[in-house]
């Protein structure tokens, strides 16, 4: 089954959680990624992704996504930062357009340079609407983003609008990596009942109340990366997950 499909028909039954690891080696000890990769599978997130802004090193990235699959049987989804982010042993990537960005680099030349890659290593494309939300965080620094204000959800929601009329099959609120507050109830809200696609939010989402706050103003896909860094990883991960789980609309 394509990983697509898979996010598709487990949407239907309910909201999903993934798991971003960085494969920055400053930040993921790889002798730490396989015990890491087992707990998450065995608390309940649905998808690995892997990518992150910067250090990222071709050959790391593919030890940590070969690690990751050698111990989990979950979809490994590239979360790529440039085209140094594809690695051919992936399931799938998420070949995103940072839309706000104020350099076409991001909107489409990585995109550009990456494609002939994805389609030599035979990884699933899943096409993606990013956007960055204040403050941004590593992410809007390294791609040169115009984050987009908190204090206008219809702003936001036209971009993810226009997201979806350009053909991408998700769109992405991504508030950056680490940050104090999650993205807004009232953003996401509004974005969701602006487009038809799902909706993927993440970034300071370090809490159970945020992640279901989030969930209750309408996120189909709860992301968090800097929880599996946490120091308490497994008790914490193990919360946010639940909240996911157990939703109810």
């Amino acid at each position: 089954m394509k990983v697509f499909d898979y996010i598709r028909k487990k949407l239907e039954k309910g909201r999903l959680h993934f798991s971003l690891i960085d494969p920055d080696p400053l930040k993921q000890d790889i002798n730490d990624v396989a015990s890491k990769i087992r707990i998450l599978e065995k608390l309940g997130t649905d998808a690995i992704m892997i990518g992150g802004s910067t250090n990222i090193v071709s050959s790391i990235l593919d030890d940590v996504v070969g690690t990751v699959k050698e111990n989990c049987s979950l979809p490994v989804i590239l979360f790529p930062g440039n085209t140094s982010g594809i690695s051919r042993q992936a399931d799938a990537i998420f070949f995103m357009s940072l839309l706000n960005s104020r350099n076409p680099y991001w909107i489409v030349g990585a995109q550009v340079l990456g494609a002939p890659l994805v389609k030599r290593f035979g990884i699933e494309p899943i096409s993606m609407g990013y956007l960055v939300i204040e403050p941004g965080g590593t992410v809007s620094f390294v791609g040169d983003a115009k984050p987009l204000p908190r204090s206008k959800p219809k702003l936001v929601a036209a971009y993810a609008l226009a997201a979806q009329y350009l053909g991408m099959s998700l769109v992405y609120l991504e508030a950056g990596s680490g940050v104090e507050e999650p993205i807004s109830p009232e953003i996401i809200k509004t974005v969701k009942s602006a487009i038809d696609i799902p909706l993927i939010v993440g970034g300071g989402m370090k809490t159970a109340d945020a992640v279901t706050a989030s969930l209750e103003a309408g996120a189909d896909i709860i992301v968090t990366g800097t929880a599996c860094e946490s120091d308490d990883m497994e008790n914490t991960m193990k919360s946010i997950i639940r909240a996911v789980k157990d939703f109810r609309h």
